[in-house]
Order: structure tokens, then sequence, then C-alpha cells
């Protein structure tokens, strides 16, 4: 007979074998996925040399959803219909000749229709933005859609949550949708408030057990405002005190734009899909796609991205706009963790004459991001990219220029989180006047950077290139 401390054995015995082939079962699930190896190699070191840590992590983390839809092909269709309608300026300027097929691109992979004749206005800070946000919001007569990763109930919170009830009670339609994760310390009353107004307000893929696992990972990092189907709001501020009264160690450098015309079109059918997937209520009636006029010469796509569907549209078309670049290519991003392809697609334009800068803030928010992200500086200015940090605060914009004719903004940063985790909104613009507009802005700001040389750069003490690299192993999953 077995004595209980034989049993006790045999019954750990039993469970870490359990343990271990389940460990080394999601191992080889993982594997055999086909990620990207950047990808799969981390996580197989956390389940191998962590492997409790590991598991959670990855039960929390590390699911791929590419394989999945969350709106189906024809309830899709039929909300994006719209922007396709008929278009008074389709005759007009046609999109220029070296970018017709990345406008085939973004075109054929989930039907980013062309818009044109947009009027696009620049805020390059938050107090800025605010304003006009606020005056637009007071001239709402039908509709406000308002979608943000982050709502926080400070100041400036407290302002926008009294603007959207003032027009709730006025009988305006006020849908809202917050991210949950981006929400997390924002008090429940904030947004019961809200609701009890008559605003229509919902997060985006709530955070709760026992479906925490799938979906905290996954954020909707879109900041996308529509009034009357006629003006509308993209870019990287939140609704938030920093954005307008900077950090206690410096000024928060952003970028945003209103819209008005064709444009706004492609920020509703964004929105109205988000709102489907999280209420399923289906919403593409004309009243929300106004005629609008035509402002200028102006063409854009307007592109969603997401950790579904099979492809990575909005770093598709990154690489393609890079790689593709004659003069120079422009970069402003507060995260800078390449995917693979990106970074020998910047190296390989660098190297081939084009002038290649990068922006990216000299104090970050995020520690252990900013180690990770200079660990790819070095490879950066050996082939010739000239790299440029922001000094007097947090520069939290995004923004890409190439050749005086295209420009990426919206809310992606230059990072596996933008590209492959997060949903993402960015604007395609091809326009002369507009990207003349942004160079301007960043040959502005550089005039606040200090420029990283080689010699000093490459001779950082040995630690801190340790360290770097060491958080570099992790970058796919940070």
């Amino acid at each position: 007979m077995l004595s209980v401390i034989q049993i006790h054995t045999i019954v750990g015995t039993i469970i870490f074998l359990l343990y271990c082939i389940t460990i080394l079962g999601l191992v080889l699930v993982i594997i055999m996925e086909n990620r990207n190896p950047l990808k799969t190699i981390p996580w197989v070191i956390v389940l191998l040399l962590f492997p409790g840590i590991g598991l959670l992590f990855y039960f929390f983390f590390g699911q791929d959803n590419r394989k999945q839809r969350v709106i189906s092909r024809r309830t899709y269709k039929r909300i994006m219909k719209r922007p396709h309608g008929r278009n008074p300026h389709k005759d007009g300027q046609p999109v220029p000749a070296q970018y017709q097929s990345l406008a085939t691109l973004l075109g054929s992979s989930n039907q980013f229709t062309l818009l044109y004749g947009s009027e696009i206005t620049i805020y390059t800070n938050g107090e800025e933005k605010f304003k006009s946000l606020l005056e637009e919001i007071d001239k709402a007569e039908h509709h406000i859609h308002l979608q943000y990763y982050i709502f926080n109930d400070d100041e400036t919170g407290e302002i926008f949550k009294e603007a959207l009830i003032k027009k709730s009670r006025q009988g305006v339609e006020v849908r809202v949708l917050y991210d949950d994760v981006g929400c997390w310390n924002v008090k429940k009353s904030f947004f019961k408030e809200m609701k009890n107004a008559g605003i229509e307000i919902h997060p985006f893929l709530r955070v709760a057990f026992p479906v925490f696992s799938s979906k905290v990972n996954y954020r909707n990092h879109r900041k996308i405002v529509v009034i009357d189907g006629k003006v509308g709001f993209l870019g990287g501020m939140n609704i938030a005190d920093r954005y307008a009264k900077g950090t206690s160690w410096g000024i928060w450098r952003d970028s945003h734009f209103k819209i008005k015309g064709k444009g706004v079109h492609g920020l509703q059918s964004a929105f109205l899909i988000d709102w489907y997937v999280i209420t399923r209520q289906l919403m593409y009636d004309k009243i929300y796609y106004p005629q609008v006029p035509v402002f200028s010469d102006n063409i854009m796509q307007i592109v969603t991205t997401g950790p579904t569907g099979q492809w990575r549209t909005l770093l598709q078309a990154t690489i393609y706009t890079i790689a593709n670049a004659k003069k120079y290519i422009y970069i402003q991003t507060p995260y800078f963790l390449p995917t693979e392809g990106l970074n020998q697609a910047l190296q390989t334009a660098a190297l081939g004459g084009i002038d290649v800068r990068l922006m990216l803030p000299k104090y970050s928010d995020t520690k252990t991001v900013q180690l990770a992200s200079h660990s790819f500086i070095d490879d950066m200015i050996k082939a010739g990219v000239k790299v440029y940090f922001y000094n007097p605060g947090f520069l939290h914009a995004k923004m890409l220029v190439t050749d005086d004719m295209l420009t990426s903004i919206g809310s992606a940063n230059m990072d596996f989180r933008s590209f492959e985790h997060n949903f993402e909104i960015n604007a395609f613009v091809y326009q002369r006047d507009f990207a003349l507009d942004m160079k301007k802005i960043f040959l502005h700001d550089m005039h606040y950077c200090e420029k990283v040389v080689p010699s000093r750069w490459l001779r950082r003490p040995l630690k801190q290139r340790l360290i770097e690299s060491c958080m570099r192993l992790f970058s796919p999953l940070l």
C-alpha cells in the first residue's frame, strides 16, 4: 500500500509532467502558427525560461487573432459602400504616377477608396485642437461620433463630457467609444453620467474575466471624431490634460488634424464599423454621409488596420512608401520598434542616397520601450539615417512625409504594437501643398532637436548597450 508521501510524490510528478507537456505543446502551437520569427522566438524563450509567468503572459497577450473576423464581409461592404458612392471629382487630379500602385494596394486590400477634395487643418498642440473640436461640437446639428483610446476624467475630460451632454440634451445623436484598457483609471461614474444623459457610450473590447485573455492585448488606439458627416478629426491626441498642459518634465508635442469634405466619409465608415463590432447596430443611412463640397485638389485614403485579417495593410503601405521614395523621407514617431521589413526598408533607402530623417523624443514616457528603441539606432546611423532627439518634452506626433507629395498621418506609431496588435487609423494624403506644410513643421521641430552624432553614439557605455540589446529581444511584445 502506498504511503501518503508516495501518493503526493506521484501526483506531483503527474502534475509536473502535464505542465511540461502543456508548455511544450504551446511552444509547438506558436511555431506552427508560422508567425514572424522575430515574434515567435521571444515567446518561446519566455515560455521555456519562465514557464509559469510565460504561460500566464501568453494566455493574456500572446494569442494570434489574424484568422479571426470581427465583422462579416457582407456587413463590412454595406458600411464601406457609402464612401464609394458617386464622386463628383473623380475625373479631376489623378493620383501621382509613382503612388498609383500604393493607392491600388490600399484599395484592393480593404476597399480603402480614394476620397477627393478635402480640406485639412493642422494642429500641433492640444490647446488649439481642443478649442477647435469644442467649437465644432457646439455647431453639431444631427450627430457626433467620438472615439478615443484615452478619455480621461480630468479637467479636459470634464469639459468635453459637459459639451457632449449639452448636445445630447439638444437632441443631437451622440455616440462615444473609448478603449477599456486606455481608460482603466477613469471612474465608472464619469461614463455613467454621460450614459444617463442620453449619450450612447460603450467601451471597446471590455476587459473582464472570463474573456480577459482574448482581448487585453488588442486595443483600439484610434482617435476619430465625426460631426454631422461633414467635419472630422484624427491624429495622435487623446482627451486628457497632458495633451494641452504637458508633463512635469516638458511640453507635449503632438499633431492632430481637422478634415472637411469627402475624407470625413472615410472616418465615418471606420467609426461605424467599430460601432457595429461593439453594439451590433448597423448604420449606413445617407444622413451619415451627406453631400459635401470640394475644397481642394487633395486626394486621400483613410486606412484602418488591426490584429484581425490576413494583411498588415498599414505596415505594407509604409514599407512601400519608404521603398519608393526618390528624394527624402521624414518621420516623426514617439516609439520606434520597427519590424524587420521596415528596418531594412529605411536602411536601404539611406544607403541608396535618399535623405532619411528620423525624429524621436529624447525623453519617453515608457522607459522599456525607449531602451529597446535605442538599440535600433546603431544600424540606422551606420546606414546613413539622420536621427534627431526632440528636447523640449515628449514628442508624440506620428507622421511620415516623402518627396513633397505623400504624407501619412494618424494614430499609428512606428512599432510592432501599432502594426501588429492595435486597431489604428491613418490617412494617406496625396497632395503637394499638404506635404510641404508637414515638411515645414518637421524642419521647424528640428530646431529643438539634438542630432545624434555617430562617433559619440556608437561609443556609449557597454552596460547601456547591453541593456538596450536585451530589451530589443522583447520588442515584438512591448
